[in-house]
């Protein structure tokens, strides 16, 4: 249902403003008028789906699922959560709430927003047709909750990188265009041959100050050839990454953790993959997804659709198959793909520090050595 943004005269001569839902315009003049609410000025308003911030929706999956564990009618809970929020999720659920109050399903009203993923919306569906629409919700809170806590991990963990190379950056950038000029005048009014590292380092100050916008350019123009590069060949990349043992443990314990908590959630081995492979945000692990599904659909067994994965989950999912407790196994296999990822990301990033520091250190090293070599060799001549 489309959203109309309003400028409108209250009934008491107040000036007013704000977004509401209808077929058209007319019905949202008619239910604006409705509301005591006189309209000058109608607009469309850009669906709400497209400007919302996702990261609100654990929160708000979380609030849905204690009004309605509350007793809360759905369509009530929904116009409660409007009333609370702001903007354009404002818009959202003001927008669920009418297409519930029409008769549609929340499964089918949330399809209508791609801010909802296919896994979330199959969920809930599951939980209107088993009546446990409460702990589903909760279960979904917890499961993007626990995303959202892996994505800030990475984020913290690229902080210090991501600092110490941008103040890396603007302080060698300093050196060689103001400090390295000053330094090596001298060195060529003397007229005596230069060593080898001056020559270099004198050449990058002056690549520096004469083709600084160069180099800005080709910066550029690299990272927009990485991400080209990237989307056409994502496959052959993301399989790369795979053999990088810190990436494998990220990708496998999205992949096993949706899995998982879809399997705990009623849907079928067949419908928890496919809505589970997009969450890896790994297209070789979809890949290798979608051809197990074919083989599941031919009669495999599960153990051996997924014979390309690592042997330890495989065997947990044999286990977890002939005990009748799947969902429990991939569950235990999320939990240890999770601290696998938690202890190499740890590892990394204790390397990673004193590696950063040895390389600055070995470049500032370079630099003075470049201009104390020429001090020495007139020094010599002075004695």
């Amino acid at each position: 249902m489309p959203a109309f943004r309003y400028k409108a005269f209250a009934s008491t001569g107040r000036e007013t403003t704000g977004v509401i839902t209808a077929d058209n315009e007319r019905h949202a003049a008619a239910k604006l008028k409705e509301l005591g609410i006189f309209p000058r000025q109608l607009s469309v308003e850009k669906t709400a789906a497209k400007k919302v911030n996702p990261k609100s929706l654990p929160f708000i999956t979380r609030e849905l699922s204690l009004l309605v564990a509350s007793g809360v009618p759905i369509l009530d809970a929904l116009k409660t959560l409007a009333g609370d929020a702001r903007g354009q999720w404002r818009a959202l659920l003001l927008g669920l709430a009418d297409d519930v109050s029409s008769g549609m399903g929340l499964s089918r009203a949330l399809e209508q927003y791609p801010v909802f993923p296919p896994f979330y919306t199959r969920m809930v569906a599951s939980g209107e047709a088993s009546g446990t629409l409460d702990a589903v919700l909760r279960s979904l809170a917890d499961f993007l909750d626990e995303d959202a806590r892996t994505r800030a991990r990475i984020k913290a963990a690229l902080v210090y990188p991501a600092f110490m190379l941008m103040v890396g950056a603007v302080i060698l950038s300093f050196i060689f265009a103001f400090v390295m000029p000053k330094i090596t005048k001298i060195f060529t009014d003397s007229g005596r041959a230069l060593p080898l590292a001056t020559k270099v380092l004198m050449a990058t100050s002056g690549l520096f100050i004469h083709y600084w916008w160069i180099l800005f350019g080709l910066v550029i123009l690299a990272g927009y050839w990485g991400r080209d590069y990237y989307r056409k060949n994502r496959l052959r990349v993301d399989a790369m990454f795979l053999r990088i043992a810190l990436f494998k443990s990220l990708y496998l314990s999205r992949f096993i953790r949706a899995f998982g908590f879809l399997l705990e959630g009623g849907l079928p081995v067949l419908r928890a993959l496919e809505l589970s492979g997009p969450s890896s945000g790994n297209m070789a692990i979809e890949k290798g997804i979608k051809e197990a599904r074919e083989k599941l659909s031919e009669g495999a067994d599960l153990s051996q659709a997924l014979q390309g994965f690592p042997p330890v989950f495989t065997q947990l999912l044999t286990t977890g198959q002939k005990s009748g407790h799947l969902a429990e196994a991939v569950k235990k296999a999320a939990a240890s793909y999770d601290e696998d990822f938690k202890r190499r990301l740890e590892r990394s990033l204790a390397l990673l520090e004193p590696s950063m520091i040895l390389i600055m250190g070995a470049v500032v090293g370079f630099i003075v050595l470049a201009v104390l070599l020429p001090i020495f060799d007139m020094n010599q001549i002075i004695k």
